[in-house]
């Protein structure tokens, strides 16, 4: 009976030693030592070296010199607490409203905008917090973007062309502008707010949980 007992209390030793210790330690050394920067987020700076946000959480632009992500519906816009889609299906009378509002306001705001207002920018994605846009839906923005900084439309247009991220190994996904990293792109190239960071991470209303700062007067 002891015996049988040690063997036990053994075997649960080591695999306790293994599997709680050993292997999470060798995990995570190897994501510090190989891919550092994803291991600790995709986080993102500024020009001052502050952090303000992350490449992979979407976050909320209405400033008319930013260009804006897709809406959201993770809690009550970009709420990296509450990822989620509206669970509003095709049928439903309050997500067609709530697009049909979304759309008129984006023309209301894009006057100068080409052609019809692309259809990911009134639909929220499946988590709410998806932070890329298609090159097209970035390219529509342009013309509002290049009034409210009063740069040349065509300036604008190219840098959001060097943004485009190309598809994963090639195949996967579509090409895609990272809203975040464009808006800094933006701030480095024509000049960005000079007033502190007013907001955390996450931005717009309601903020986000971390305690980081986020693009000033977004």
């Amino acid at each position: 009976m002891v015996s049988t007992l040690l063997v036990a209390l053994r075997a649960s030793v080591v695999t306790l030693v293994l599997t709680g210790v050993l292997y999470p330690l060798a995990v995570t050394g190897m994501a510090q030592g190989l891919f550092s920067k994803e291991a600790n987020g995709s986080l993102v700076r500024d020009g001052q070296g502050r952090e303000v946000g992350s490449a992979l959480i979407g976050q909320g632009f209405t400033r008319p010199d930013y260009f804006q992500p897709r809406p959201s519906a993770a809690g009550q816009g970009f709420d990296a607490t509450a990822s989620s889609g509206s669970n509003l299906g095709p049928t439903s009378q309050k997500l067609r409203e709530r697009a049909v509002a979304e759309a008129e306001r984006l023309r209301r705001e894009n006057p100068g905008a080409p052609g019809p207002v692309p259809a990911e920018l009134v639909a929220a994605s499946g988590s709410g917090l998806d932070p890329h846009v298609s090159p097209e839906a970035a390219l529509w923005q342009v013309p509002r973007v290049a009034r409210a900084r009063g740069v040349d439309p065509a300036r604008v247009s190219a840098l959001v062309r060097s943004q485009v991220e190309g598809r994963t190994f090639g195949v996967l996904g579509e090409p895609r502008v990272n809203v975040l990293t464009l808006n800094l792109a933006m701030d480095r190239q024509f000049g960005g707010a000079a007033s502190p960071p007013a907001t955390p991470l996450g931005a717009a209303e309601p903020v986000s949980p971390s305690p980081r700062g986020g693009l000033p007067g977004r």
